[in-house]
């Protein structure tokens, strides 16, 4: 089976995608990669690749072809729109021409915000005969009144028709929630086409693989009770409610609290840490995935934080099931299914999103727990992840359901 991935972000930027299309490859389907020019987080093009022209590497033994994208800036709301039409434009554009002569069995759309990206991806459906599979990441139109970006009456009602559209054109429609299930209904008649597709995680830790703790983080994090939050620093992950947090703590010397990632709020989650005159907080930066299992390793608690809006509260972050796989407790402080996961999984503590002092009283409670009952959460996490969440298994159920799809269609 030959299957193209239509996603704006790929590797070297850190995306689950990457994960699933190896464990395609493994499984012995024929993978193409469609995406753009790597600058995520940072907002630069990475080095060795242009903005313009079409680029063609070879990643894990597959194509990957990169169509031209305007680099999205730091902190910039032009960047960013601009970013997202250009992707746009150049899949209309660009692609065509770029996958020329190549066919293609199934198009698999990862839709991650924008979801206005699988627009183009609809056009080249249509020119290759292939049936399209939408994976809705993030619900839009909610995303963009969560996050604050779009506030417009006016293009938040033109974004919603073509999100309809683009529903309506798809062959099939995988949300990786059931909080989703919902909002993708309301806005398509054929709700037998949606189907439930969760997000996984290769579970490095799971399969019991030999970990490089050498590196100065992990041992740095391993010195004291240390909270990790890994992943994105953005509007929607409510870190300054982990700075909050670091504040009431303030005088715990024992805690100490890791944001390992990089994003928009960067520069004011920094601010607020400096104006709290906080120590027990590190921002520790952008980190390379292979180094990240080492630090989950190294951690005494891993956090998910989310802000709290209806839309995210659907929405299950794919760094939960890598934290699941890492046989650590986990604290999430945010509502709905989320927070379900961990409970359903007794995989550690919940507490509202945004509330500092819960979180606070979270930490303080796993860290006056003894170390067999911490093992034991960490524990229950793993086999919570091993049962539902395992990359491989799910890969398997990926390709039935295109399998499926092609025989319909």
């Amino acid at each position: 089976m030959k299957v193209l991935i239509w996603t704006q972000y790929f590797w070297p930027e850190n995306f689950h995608i990457n994960a699933v299309a190896r464990s395609l490859r493994d499984q012995g389907i024929e993978v193409t990669v469609l995406t753009g020019k790597p600058n995520y987080p940072e907002g630069k093009i990475f080095d060795g690749y242009k903005a313009l022209g079409i680029h063609h590497e070879q990643y894990s033994g597959f194509d990957v072809v990169r169509i031209p994208l305007w680099q999205r800036g730091k902190n910039s709301g032009k960047g960013m729109v601009l970013n997202y039409l250009s992707f746009i434009v150049s899949g209309y554009l660009c692609a065509p021409y770029a996958l020329r002569g190549k066919k293609f069995d199934v198009i698999f759309v990862y839709g991650l915000s924008p979801l206005l990206q699988a627009l183009p991806a609809l056009y080249l459906s249509w020119l290759k005969r292939a049936p399209l599979v939408l994976w809705v990441q993030d619900l839009w139109p909610e995303s963009l009144l969560a996050t604050g970006f779009i506030k417009s009456k006016l293009i938040l009602g033109l974004v919603k028709n073509a999100v309809k559209y683009i529903y309506y054109c798809s062959d099939s429609i995988l949300v990786q929630c059931e909080g989703f299930r919902q909002s993708v209904e309301l806005l398509t008649r054929k709700k037998n086409k949606i189907k439930y597709f969760p997000n996984s995680a290769e579970g490095h830790l799971a399969n019991a693989v030999p970990l490089d703790l050498t590196g100065y983080l992990s041992k740095t994090i391993a010195k004291q009770f240390s909270i990790v939050f890994a992943g994105n620093i953005g509007a929607a992950q409510s870190c300054e409610t982990i700075v909050e947090a670091a504040r009431i703590l303030k005088n715990h010397d024992a805690i100490k609290f890791y944001l390992v990632g990089s994003g928009r709020m960067d520069h004011e989650i920094a601010k607020l840490i400096t104006d709290y005159d906080l120590d027990n907080i590190v921002m520790a930066g952008r980190v390379a995935h292979d180094q990240m299992p080492a630090i989950y390793e190294s951690a005494s608690v891993l956090l998910l934080t989310l802000k709290d809006q209806s839309a995210l509260s659907a929405t299950v972050p794919s760094k939960l099931q890598a934290y699941l796989s890492a046989k650590k407790p986990i604290i999430a402080c945010c509502n709905g299914e989320a927070a379900d996961i961990v409970k359903n999984a007794n995989a550690g503590l919940t507490c509202s999103a945004g509330d500092a002092q819960a979180l606070a009283d979270a930490v303080i409670k796993l860290y006056t727990m003894t170390e067999e009952n911490r093992l034991q959460l960490g524990q229950s996490a793993q086999q919570y992840f091993l049962k539902h969440f395992q990359l491989h298994t799910c890969t398997e159920r990926l390709i039935s359901h295109f399998n499926k799809i092609l025989k319909e269609h």
